[in-house]
Order: structure tokens, then C-alpha cells, then sequence
């Protein structure tokens, strides 16, 4: 296990690898307590790491709309079949827990989706982001409800002077 520490729009990031795939990406006064024992040395100089904060930087500056990098959460198996399925939402778009549970073959599983949502352990690259209640209203995120409505503004599409959507 290797880390580091990403400055961002939204505060540090701390991204962590473990062997050549990414494990998690935290923010600053992360919600969820990381799921990982040690997140091992402060490094600098990683390949993985650079490339993570590359794209990050990218994301950020509306550079781009999805990550390539390879990822192995540490969690249940419903819980990775969760954020598999988060990873497959389109930039700029958002789901309900239960339109997920439906997509999982179990419309009765809004609530597990939500909660297995709210342990992933890779923010913002694994777009937990882009989960929303049943009314579309923002429900809670673990790096904070003004980090999410930031990611979601960032996705908006941009708009002429006339508020035309390009």
C-alpha cells in the first residue's frame, strides 16, 4: 500500500494503490472511515498515483468525462457489484438507489444500494456522486453534501448566454 496527497477544487484528496490498481480515494474529513488497515507510506513519484492525479486534474477542469485507471475496492460482493454499476453512469447524468437495486435484479434493495453507496471506497473516480433520492433531491454523501453538489456542477452541461444548453 502506497499513498498520496492530491490538492483539488473540492479540498486534499488522498488516493491510495495497493500493487498496480487504486484502492481509495478520500476526501479531507471523509464521512466513512477508509476500510483499509494502513493506507502505507506518503509517496511521490508513483506511476499509478501521477497518472490518478493527471485525470483527477483533468475531471476537474472539464477536461474529461470518465477515468481509466485500473480499480480494486476492498468490499462485499454486493457491494462491488454497487459501484461496478456506478461506474457505468454517464457523466452528467444521475440514478435513484432504486432505479440501481431495479438495474441489480432486486427492486426491493434501494436502501443496501444506498448504504454499499455510501462505503465505496474510490470517490468521485467510482461516481457515488451521481446517486440521488427518488424525488432527484441530493441525500447524503460522504464527503459532505457541498463536495457533491460541486462534482454534479462541474458534470452540468455548459449553457449559452441565453441558458441554451450546447
Amino acid at each position: 500500500m502506497r499513498h498520496r496527497v492530491i490538492d483539488s477544487p473540492v479540498g486534499e484528496l488522498t488516493v491510495v494503490a495497493e500493487g498496480d490498481a487504486l484502492v481509495g480515494l478520500y476526501f479531507a474529513g471523509h464521512q466513512r472511515t477508509p476500510r483499509l488497515p494502513d493506507m502505507g507510506p506518503l509517496v511521490t513519484g508513483d506511476e499509478l498515483l501521477d497518472e490518478a492525479a493527471r485525470q483527477l486534474g483533468e475531471y476537474f477542469a472539464g477536461r474529461r468525462t470518465g477515468f481509466d485507471l485500473p480499480l480494486a475496492p476492498r468490499g462485499s460482493e454486493f457491494e462491488r457489484k454497487v459501484w461496478a454499476l456506478l461506474t457505468r453512469i454517464p457523466y452528467g447524468e444521475t440514478r435513484t438507489y432504486s432505479q440501481l437495486a431495479a438495474e441489480l435484479g432486486d427492486p426491493g434493495a434501494a436502501q443496501a444500494v444506498g448504504n454499499a453507496n455510501g462505503w465505496n471506497p474510490i470517490s468521485i473516480i467510482v461516481p457515488c456522486h451521481r446517486v440521488v433520492g427518488a424525488s432527484g433531491g441530493l441525500t447524503g454523501y460522504a464527503g459532505g453534501m457541498e463536495r457533491k453538489r460541486f462534482l454534479l456542477a462541474v458534470e452540468e452541461p455548459p449553457a449559452d448566454e441565453a441558458g441554451r444548453l450546447f
